[in-house]
């Protein structure tokens, strides 16, 4: 495990300011070595534990008094109503950072938290490991395919385990344990197809009838299922970009898998290789960037204003950052030779958009180089390009 995480400095501010602090993310996105990390004195309780649990949900006020000067309590969604007694406890007390509690079902926590602890919990997200993490704990492939096709999930590198092999269990658990806590699903089957065609179109449009069509599932059905991938942090819609410039511009979200890995799991590529031959490699290369984006913005506490541009006339810009009054646009190339053709939807959007500062073409090369549209960013550089901004 890398032995710093990005988001710990942002975590011990939080904690010194708030009287919780709530990180949420995926499971395994490495949460509990993180605040454990983090806060070592602290006494620790796990609520998936089923005797750690029951006690919880039996004797609230008894656990709790366990630990008088707080805790780290993991997988605090698991006991819900034990956040109307945190909430207790918290009100009388003036202590900061009193609470250091995660969960991995953002849909479910996130209620609970908004219910009993509105203006008492800071809110932190961890996804898995980002670009600059990887690099950090010297686990960054040399090339950009083995980069997608491992992901960032901590587990298959601190183990020495087969990413490969991690994800596919990481599915069924996923399947067959966090979606039955989060939805009552009758047809496990039809949802593992949904969850492997939605990977098909990682990167790409979100037709929500298109898609629930090809699964057999209605199209309310399928908008539920992909609030769900959203709930569990598999994947996130990305908005199409808003701004009145005169255009007509298509309104259609899309969608992006929050781990390249999974995708590529998801999607039965087997090895780096495969995925370099594989006709969706482009799609997944614009999810990691997307991805990596989104990590910057939640490894500094901070929501990602992304969205995606494309008109009716074919101007398309890949992701559509705002950075406090100004807009990044950003072009993905995963080729390694980039022609300045690659900035022609940039160079067009820009005319139109003043606030547009800055324009970058990320390819999957290992060069950088400025040209007079913009800036080429090799994929390993990515994090050179300052997307959180000092305004945010």
């Amino acid at each position: 495990m890398p032995s710093k995480r990005l988001l710990a400095p942002i975590l011990v501010h939080r904690a010194a300011t708030s009287p919780v602090v709530v990180v949420t993310g995926p499971r395994q996105s490495g949460k509990t070595t993180l605040v454990r990390t983090t806060f070592a004195d602290r006494p620790y309780a796990n609520l998936e534990a089923l005797d750690v649990r029951e006690r919880a949900i039996r004797d609230p006020r008894g656990f709790l008094a366990d630990f008088p000067d707080g805790a780290i309590l993991d997988e605090v969604q698991r006991a819900p109503d034990l956040l109307s007694y945190i909430q207790v406890d918290v009100d009388g007390r003036a202590h900061r950072g009193r609470w250091i509690l995660t969960g991995s079902q953002n849909l479910m926590l996130l209620s609970a938290v908004s219910q009993s602890l509105a203006g008492r919990a800071s809110l932190l997200e961890l996804l898995p490991l980002s670009l600059g993490e990887l690099r950090a704990a010297g686990w960054l492939a040399e090339d950009l395919f083995t980069v997608l096709w491992r992901g960032g999930f901590p587990a298959p590198f601190d183990r020495g385990e087969s990413p490969a092999d991690w994800l596919s269990s990481y599915v069924t658990t996923y399947v067959e344990r966090d979606v039955r806590q989060i939805f009552n699903l009758t047809d496990l089957l039809a949802f593992q197809t949904f969850l492997r065609l939605a990977a098909s179109r990682t990167g790409q449009l979100l037709n929500l009838s298109q898609l629930g069509a090809d699964v057999g599932i209605t199209h309310n059905t399928a908008r539920s299922w992909v609030g769900l991938l959203e709930a569990t942090y598999v994947a996130v819609r990305v908005p199409p970009f808003s701004r009145n410039i005169g255009k007509r511009l298509i309104k259609t979200p899309k969608l992006h898998f929050l781990d390249s890995g999974l995708a590529c799991q998801l999607l039965g590529i087997r090895t780096p290789h495969e995925l370099k031959l594989h006709p969706l490699r482009g799609a997944i290369f614009e999810s990691w960037v997307a991805s990596e984006i989104i990590k910057a913005h939640r490894n500094a506490g901070q929501s990602a204003r992304l969205s995606h541009f494309r008109d009716a006339h074919g101007t398309e810009v890949d992701l559509m950052v705002e950075r406090g009054a100004d807009i990044l646009g950003i072009e993905t190339k995963s080729g390694a030779t980039i022609a300045l053709e690659a900035f022609a939807s940039l160079t067009t959007l820009a005319a139109l958009l003043p606030a547009m500062t800055g324009r970058f073409v990320v390819h999957g090369g290992s060069e950088s180089f400025t040209t007079s549209a913009g800036r080429a960013v090799a994929y390993a550089a990515l994090d050179t390009i300052d997307c959180v901004g000092s305004l945010l």
